[in-house]
């Protein structure tokens, strides 16, 4: 057990001395001694190295007094043993060489051992453990069969997923079996990391906001809905849906003990929606902490009284920390939630 363990005491809504806060990308570009190795390796080098992914997660961990440490990878790590070939950019950004559009394409997609494909990730995950030595929990994480597919089909980022959503329209049973795949893939994926010792797992769905609500419910819900099924349930699952405050009752339905929320909606209203019954992560937008000290306690202070002391808030940002915010500010921020929130 974490000798700090309120952010897991917060996912499962029980009394905490103070709200627990951790920050989305809290492993990153916004911190000189990230960059000081990301200048002497590449992104794949980093992420497939043992002692540098224990190194990268541990940084902010001994910077700030954050409540949960999350395992530095990439959602896009496991797609290349289902056979999807694909690199970073030099801002990072994904490139997929082989896009999936076809049903031929899709049946040629592989299932793999976890166990034996991604070893470096769960090595990772044990030395992390250690080093972490029980100080706070450690958070594993994947990416949402959604969000895998619309990179594995756009072959990259998009703005408006016309190839996504033509599959879905046109070829459903393609797209559905893709979805089969996908999840079949996450459950092992998230599975295997709980084994290794993460204590929380999130699922990232970055991009799914860009549906409507009658196609989640058709092409995302009972998919999303066997993957959370499927899980262990030794650990909470946090369902962080980007971009869909027009979608919560869906995302509810799908599963999560905690689900996450972007900025776009008043912290209040969306528990309202959710009836209370999961616990909540957010929203505070990334771009606040650009703001003067006053604009962000402002906005702080506004979504910790919107919570009302409820038990089950976990503090963090409506999406990754930006890679150009002050370090100060970072601080400031955590700082600031567990002074305000105090109980």
């Amino acid at each position: 057990m974490a000798r700090n363990d309120r952010f897991l005491k917060a996912c499962r809504k029980e009394p905490v001395d103070c709200t627990p806060i951790w920050m989305m990308r809290q492993a990153g570009r916004y911190l000189p001694e990230y960059r000081e190795i990301r200048s002497k390796y590449s992104f794949i080098e980093m992420c497939k190295t043992p002692e540098l992914v224990v190194e990268v997660t541990l940084q902010p961990i001994r910077r700030f007094e954050l409540d949960a440490a999350i395992i530095f990878a990439d959602i896009l790590l496991p797609l290349e043993h289902m056979g999807i070939d694909f690199e970073f950019t030099k801002d990072d950004g994904p490139q997929i060489k082989n896009p999936v559009r076809t049903m031929k394409e899709v049946e040629r997609m592989r299932s793999f051992d976890v166990e034996e494909k991604m070893d470096y990730l769960l090595n990772s995950i044990k030395l992390v453990r250690k080093e972490l030595d029980g100080k706070v929990p450690l958070i594993g994480f994947s990416g949402a069969p959604f969000t895998l597919a619309s990179y594995i089909i756009e072959g990259g980022g998009s703005r408006n997923y016309i190839h996504t959503k033509t599959m879905m329209y046109t070829k459903p049973e393609t797209w559905h079996l893709l979805m089969e795949k996908l999840v079949d893939m996450v459950v092992k994926y998230l599975n295997a990391q709980i084994k290794a010792g993460v204590q929380a797992i999130q699922i990232f769905d970055s991009w799914v906001g860009c549906l409507s609500p009658s196609d989640y419910e058709e092409f995302i819900l009972p998919h999303q809905k066997k993957l959370i099924e499927n899980l262990d349930k030794s650990v909470p699952c946090i369902h962080f849906a980007f971009g869909a405050s027009h979608l919560l009752k869906y995302v509810k339905e799908a599963g999560g003990d905690v689900i996450g929320l972007d900025w776009r909606i008043n912290i209040d209203e969306a528990w309202k929606i959710l009836n209370y019954e999961p616990a909540v992560q957010g929203n505070l937008d990334p771009a606040a902490l650009y703001g003067s000290k006053d604009y962000i306690k402002k906005r702080v202070s506004d979504i910790l009284n919107r919570v009302e002391n409820r038990n089950g808030h976990i503090f963090n940002l409506g999406h990754g920390i930006l890679p150009t915010v002050p370090v100060e500010n970072a601080k400031y921020l955590i700082d600031l939630v567990h002074e305000l929130s105090s109980r």
